[in-house]
């Protein structure tokens, strides 16, 4: 038997796989999965958005090969997001780089920033991108503890002090996916000061900037004095604009680095569907009220999912920000960890979640909950998890529909 390829090898298996394929043969059996495992918006894509792409769509000329670092007008209205949304002002030419999604984005910077060795701080639990798009790069990550955003930062120094080589790239990631975290400005002005003082490059991931539910909005890292000397941001509109499928991402803010993305993505593709660019321009410089609403839904899914399960006994920390909830295993079952109590919880309830353990080693004793149900299902779900914790699961699939009392 020939063995894997190296890249194969480096990779560990998904540890989601396990549950995908539990969640699909019992939806094969006709079983109900009530899914939050995944991050995929469920609500339909702004109308404006959608009549631009088709009108576009039409033009005989749509076809043709688009522009690897994104349309000038694209390029120009993610400048104008940045300047309005945190007083940023960036060269449309030379700061900001319209990419496939923040995932490929991330990706290929990974492929212009690493050579092989590289050693690149990364924060644990984090989305697996965040590592293993360097780690196909042929870089070594060094993991450090993120259960809080204090702890990743006191945990630096010392990450940089026991690395060899040296790292050479330092990876922020908030609203945080997945343990739902924001911050506020100050902890970027650490994070470039830390930067400068170890002379780190910072990829900052900010996908889920809109979606929040406090008074203050998150930051860019690039608001803060001489960030763009070492960092650039990456961003998306698949959140924002429930655009996932779409795969309209940014990368913007220090030039050098935006270049050599530029470079290689001059080798790897021609851009986006130019109909999806030129769509992509009418949500950032449209009406912005459907951002409101859109995140007046994932709100509202929030309540209801914090108070649903309270009164089924399960205490979820409400997330101040991002799509999901970061929620500790409930008590009675700690000793099965992550991964066993997800499987438990589709076999016996019919609910998906997303194991910690699936987002690194410090995710376990966590289940990852997306906010992608309707308030219907939330209760629905409920229902279910308090049987389960109460031992009697099976029989919840069969109750009629109450209330959580």
């Amino acid at each position: 038997m020939q063995p894997d390829f190296h890249k194969i090898r480096r990779l560990p298996p998904y540890v989601f796989e396990e549950v995908n394929k539990l969640k699909a043969r019992l939806r094969a059996q006709g079983v109900d999965i009530i899914d939050f495992g995944m991050g995929n918006p469920d609500m339909p894509t702004p109308a404006h958005i959608v009549e631009k792409l088709v009108e576009t769509a039409r033009d005989p000329k749509s076809g043709r090969y688009s522009a690897s670092k994104g349309i000038p007008g694209l390029r120009r209205a993610m400048a104008g997001y940045y300047a309005r949304r945190f007083g940023v002002r960036l060269d449309p030419d030379t700061e900001v780089i319209a990419t496939m999604g923040s995932k490929e984005g991330f990706a290929n910077l990974a492929q212009a920033l690493t050579a092989p060795g590289d050693t690149v701080i990364c924060p644990n639990p984090a989305y697996p991108i965040h590592a293993y798009g360097f780690i196909m790069a042929g870089g070594v990550i060094r993991h450090v503890p993120a259960l809080s955003p204090e702890q990743y930062l006191s945990g630096i120094d010392r990450a940089v002090k026991h690395s060899a080589p040296a790292p050479s790239v330092m990876i922020v990631s908030y609203p945080s996916n997945p343990t739902a975290q924001s911050v506020e400005l100050d902890f970027y002005k650490e994070v470039v000061w830390l930067a400068k003082k170890h002379e780190l490059l910072v990829l900052s991931d900010v996908a889920y900037s809109e979606i929040y539910f406090e008074d203050n909005p998150p930051p860019s890292i690039l608001q803060v004095d001489g960030a763009r000397d070492l960092a650039v941001e990456i961003n998306s509109l698949s959140k924002t604009f429930a655009m996932a499928g779409w795969r309209m991402g940014m990368v913007v803010g220090n030039a050098r680095m935006c270049s050599a993305l530029a470079r290689v993505k001059s080798y790897l593709d021609y851009g986006a569907f130019t109909p999806i660019q030129v769509a992509a321009i009418a949500a950032l410089n449209g009406p912005q009220d459907c951002v409101a609403d859109i995140r007046a839904i994932y709100k509202s899914r929030r309540d209801c999912l914090i108070k649903s399960m309270a009164q089924a006994g399960w205490d979820i920390p409400a997330p101040p920000a991002s799509m999901f909830a970061w929620a500790p295993l409930p008590p009675k079952f700690h000793n099965l960890g992550s991964m066993e109590f997800a499987k438990r919880l589709i076999e016996e309830a019919g609910v998906a979640v997303a194991p910690g353990l699936g987002f690194g080693e410090y995710g376990e004793g966590y289940v990852r909950i997306g906010l992608v149900e309707n308030e219907h299902r939330i209760r629905q779900a409920a229902r279910a998890v308090k049987k389960f914790l109460g031992g009697t699961a099976d029989a919840a699939r069969q109750e009629p529909e109450i209330e959580v009392s």
